[in-house]
């Protein structure tokens, strides 16, 4: 179900060195930038007490974490491909063992975000109670057993497999998502098992927006908290979109490559992996940096490497 690992389809061993050096130069500039700053937001949610200990920095912490693992192996895959490097059976199902893990986890960790905020607005007097450290510590623990059980799954259905059948355990392809459906069984389930998650995680997610939106008429409600909680529902809905858009990713390359030229076809690849896969693993550090006013200034003091905010706004001013 990784759809981070379907960024590096079709790099063909035809390409002079300078397109592949070209296009992983292209690739890897944003992903480092956008790794630098999912990295600078993970060490800014460990460096206070105040997002040590509230339930929706922790469970921010959890969902960065899956993306920036998602950004590393990613890329990772990508450069290999482009590189033209065929790995073992055995080596590239780890890496897309690992990646499926954290592909799960994030739209798993956008539902308990979700739903911590319905509670935050529905049920504000029971909020303290119900959105404890602990809970929290527990819906993340279910996540990443439930991702983890999935992968389970998907190992012993690849054993079924009877790899006495292959020539070697050298792949003859790249190592992608696709490449790994040794048996039709194994390629099923993953397409059950991604339509199920999207479609509760989705389901969940509106109902949250929906309740919220029900809560803020009543006149009972705090209508600013009710409107911050509603735009944060829009968000991840988008997120969760995003998400769904890129486990489309081979199949839009696919149908892409079917009306263009080759030369527009890898062009068109390196964007498409850039906006789809790239860019939406680190939106959540930009949007969450700007608009939550208790992480904004600790985050802009690490990644102005620890200068004054007085002696940054001046440079600014200048």
């Amino acid at each position: 179900m990784s759809y981070a690992t379907q960024s590096q389809t079709n790099i063909t061993v035809g390409w002079s060195l300078l397109a592949r050096v070209m296009l992983s130069t292209l690739t890897t500039v944003p992903c480092c930038v956008f790794l630098f700053i999912n990295g600078v937001m993970l060490f800014t949610l460990r460096s206070k007490t105040v997002f040590r200990e509230t339930s929706r920095y922790i469970l921010l912490f959890n969902l960065l974490l899956a993306e920036t693992i998602q950004m590393v192996l990613g890329q990772l895959l990508y450069l290999l491909a482009a590189s033209t490097i065929r790995l073992t059976y055995p080596v590239c199902g780890v890496l897309i063992l690992f990646s499926s893990l954290t592909t799960s986890v994030s739209p798993l960790t956008l539902v308990v975000m979700s739903l911590e905020r319905y509670v935050a607005v529905c049920y504000p007097l029971r909020h303290s109670a119900i959105i404890t450290i602990r809970n929290t510590a527990v819906a993340i623990i279910v996540v990443w057993t439930f991702s983890s059980l999935n992968i389970l799954t998907s190992v012993l259905l690849l054993l079924e497999f009877t790899f006495e059948d292959l020539e070697s355990l050298q792949m003859k392809d790249f190592c992608a998502m696709n490449n790994m459906f040794l048996d039709p069984m194994s390629e099923q389930y993953d397409k059950a098992y991604t339509c199920f998650l999207f479609v509760s995680a989705g389901t969940v997610v509106t109902s949250s927006y929906i309740g919220v939106m029900i809560a803020a008429r009543s006149a009972s409600t705090d209508k600013a908290s009710a409107q911050k909680a509603r735009n944060t529902l829009l968000l991840h809905l988008v997120q969760l979109g995003l998400s769904l858009v890129s486990t489309m990713h081979n199949s839009m390359l696919i149908a892409l490559s079917r009306i263009v030229t080759r030369i527009v076809f890898v062009r068109s690849q390196t964007v498409f992996y850039v906006c789809i896969i790239i860019f939406p693993r680190c939106l959540s550090s930009l949007i969450y940096g700007i608009k939550d006013h208790t992480i904004r200034p600790v985050l802009m003091y690490h990644l102005c490497c620890r200068l004054k905010l007085s002696v940054v706004s001046a440079k600014v001013s200048c």
